[in-house]
């Protein structure tokens, strides 16, 4: 089951595993393992720090400001850098948020992007981007240790 939803607020989807609460907070924290290897910085305690980067495209930085497991993580946009829209700084300040939910013998998974609103030029590629995340790479992860994150790119020898 999944869904995905908008309100005037933030974008979010749901899904349900059929894994522990625990096993999907430390998935949700292995973000080299679902979202990308570019990734900078550690993940998955409170108060860290990480750069995700994707190509020349898009770049930010967030801080880990919740971290309770088989709970809840959550992530502040400390810094945000899109080449793709006019206000390249779309997206700054918003929060990340992930809860996690036992039901019955399965775990809900509920993401929450909040600040991320129809109004935003990135609003399309970005929805789109997270249904990818949660639905394929992060379900992908957790039900079977094996996520689609972006590759990191090489560095050009010379």
């Amino acid at each position: 089951m999944s869904t995905s939803q908008v309100d005037h607020e933030s974008f979010g989807i749901t899904f349900s595993v059929d894994r522990t609460p625990e096993e999907v907070f430390h998935a949700i924290n292995d973000v080299r393992g679902w979202w990308s290897e570019d990734i900078d910085g550690s993940t998955d305690k409170l108060h860290d720090e990480f750069t995700y980067r994707h190509r020349d495209i898009h770049c930010c930085q967030i801080r880990v400001t919740e971290a309770i497991p088989g709970k809840r993580v959550t992530w502040l946009v400390l810094d945000n850098y899109f080449t793709f829209t006019e206000d390249k700084r779309e997206s700054q300040g918003t929060e990340i948020q992930f809860e996690i939910i036992p039901k019955g013998e399965k775990t809900e998974v509920r993401f929450r992007h909040l600040g991320l609103v129809s109004d935003y030029e990135c609003f399309d590629i970005c929805s789109n981007s997270w249904d990818f995340y949660m639905n394929t790479s992060l379900r992908g992860l957790i039900g079977t240790g094996q996520g689609l994150p972006n590759q990191k790119e090489q560095e050009a020898s010379i």
